[in-house]
């Protein structure tokens, strides 16, 4: 079968990318864990030229960070740092569902809550996978901050946070809230189908407020077991 226009402009620095920011994401490359260029080159059959533009990138979306002398590793953020995220996210996307409310279509707003439908069943099939979102339009929060049509919160949620929220997301929230946070996700749907901004912050302002008090008490028992 022949190669659509997208495969054909995948570059093996693309495909590389995509592996190994799943594997920040989901936690198989651990925070703080050192990036090797040479073992990974050597894992992967690739060169070291697609592999350094590889992690170029992966340090522009904040997932890598590299110190003198030290080389690349994986991002590690403190409570601190996180608790800066979380704050920054419930302005910016109470924002985006106050907007998303009189911005999104009819039919935008239907397949959100096609989406939601999925995410049930996806949760009620396996709890014990809890309430992971794959990235892009097949994720919640992303498809409300497009649905903003805000091309500034757009650029600040979508790219500039975007991966670090899914990294710590699926570190801190996704078997502890899964249920909760479906529900949850299901009342901002329902607002902004009523098409009432003020609820729709409310509640998005609400949801994040939760899953950051999550996150840190999951920081405290990490850090009690630890000492």
């Amino acid at each position: 079968m022949a190669a659509t226009p997208e495969e054909t402009h995948v570059t093996i620095a693309d495909r590389i990318f995509a592996r190994i920011q799943r594997e920040i994401v989901e936690g198989t490359l651990k925070p703080g864990s050192k990036i090797s260029e040479p073992e990974l080159a050597r894992a992967y059959g690739i060169s070291r030229g697609p592999l350094r533009e590889a992690i170029g990138r992966l340090e522009a979306c904040s997932l890598v960070v590299r110190k003198p002398n030290v080389g690349a590793r994986v991002v590690s953020l403190s409570a601190e740092q996180l608790l800066e995220i979380y704050h920054v996210r419930e302005a910016l996307e109470g924002m985006a569902a106050r907007l998303a409310a009189t911005a999104m279509s009819d039919a935008e707003i239907a397949d959100l809550a096609a989406l939601l439908s999925a995410h049930r069943q996806q949760v009620e099939s396996d709890p014990s996978h809890g309430y992971f979102q794959k990235e892009g339009d097949l994720d919640f929060h992303y498809r409300i901050v497009q649905g903003s049509k805000n091309s500034r919160l757009i650029e600040l949620l979508c790219n500039d946070l975007y991966h670090l929220v899914r990294l710590y997301r699926h570190q801190f929230g996704v078997i502890s809230r899964a249920q909760r946070a479906l529900v949850e996700h299901e009342h901002i749907v329902a607002a902004i189908s009523d098409r009432d901004g003020e609820m729709a912050e409310l509640l998005m302002r609400h949801h994040i407020r939760a899953t950051r008090a999550n996150a840190m008490r999951r920081i405290a028992e990490r850090e009690a077991v630890a000492g």
